[in-house]
């Protein structure tokens, strides 16, 4: 929830169970708690189970014994902070940066370049971040570059696939990607999906798939007769294209037959935004492979300093 949140909680509630308390009966007891979920999709059940840290906002010693006997069982790591962040809204900003050290994403794992970043929560709990910042007079200068950097990624992705097929009008493009991720079929705030859209006013002609979010996608861009097709695999998606555009990184587009791809489609142009290929795979297999922030020479680098590892 955004922050601030439990101030207002806690205010709502005090004023309501003064009115509803008998005269001369006690107050109501109440604490107001903190407990943001860090649920992954794809990986709910995993994340449900077997966390890797708890994180709760807490103001008394009460409250913080009744959670801690309540997630004890799942022993992880239990961070226990006060409810809002900021040194406005009187957060600690050690505690803060252990929160977010605890946090397995905050690494190698998540540090790939791409078309950016999608999916509801992010971009909402960064707006939340932002208008708070506003409200207490904090420079959030910071928060909007990276807001702007991500739109970005999608109009630098676009870029590469004008360079690679020069017109979009009239060209027929693989699209292998709607969800804002693999592993779930979200589509909100999808930077595949604001890809699909530019090529569809750009006048090209799509052929798509995803393993989960074509039925979502669907609902609110419609099949177009000519210019916007749902294919049921990625092999139908490429065939008779001109370039086969990756923009989700599920882990079966990391398994594609290139033999059969190159085979289906009438140019063989892969512009990949997810860097889910090996470059040297792609183009042994007789295809142009354009991909996203990799150049030759910090290959060869990355593979030295692998073998030396």
């Amino acid at each position: 929830m955004p922050a601030i949140t439990a101030q207002w909680i806690r205010k709502t509630v005090a004023r309501f169970a003064k009115l509803v308390d008998a005269p001369g009966r006690q107050a109501a007891e109440f604490e107001v708690a903190s407990n943001p979920e860090f649920l992954q999709e794809g990986k709910a059940l995993e994340n449900i189970f077997h966390p890797d840290r708890i994180v709760v906002g807490v103001e008394s010693e009460r409250a913080r014994a009744l959670m801690e006997r309540l997630y004890h069982p799942l022993g992880c790591p239990i961070l226990f902070t006060n409810a809002d962040i900021g040194e406005e809204v009187g957060a600690d900003v050690t505690q803060v940066a252990l929160g977010m050290g605890l946090d397995p994403r905050i690494g190698r794992e998540f540090l790939n370049a791409g078309i950016g970043f999608g999916g509801y929560c992010f971009r909402k709990d960064l707006r939340a971040f932002m208008h708070l910042a506003r409200e207490h007079g904090v420079d959030c200068g910071l928060l909007r570059e990276v807001e702007n950097i991500n739109l970005q990624r999608a109009a630098l992705f676009l870029k590469k696939v004008r360079r690679a097929v020069w017109v979009l009008q009239g060209k027929r493009m693989g699209v292998l990607g709607l969800a804002f991720k693999g592993g779930t079929d979200d589509i909100r705030e999808s930077p595949a999906l604001r890809i699909v859209k530019a090529l569809l006013e750009e006048g090209a002609r799509l052929r798509v798939h995803d393993p989960q979010a074509m039925e979502a996608t669907r609902q609110g861009i419609p099949p177009q007769a000519g210019r916007l097709e749902y294919c049921p695999s990625p092999y139908e998606a490429a065939r008779e294209a001109h370039a086969l555009l990756i923009v989700t990184d599920w882990e079966e587009y990391c398994e594609l037959d290139l033999a059969r791809l190159h085979e289906l489609m009438e140019v063989p142009v892969i512009v990949d935004g997810r860097n889910l290929l090996n470059p040297e795979a792609a183009r042994s297999a007789g295809f142009e492979y354009v991909d996203m922030g990799r150049s030759s020479r910090a290959k060869q680098w990355v593979a030295a300093v692998e073998s030396t590892s």
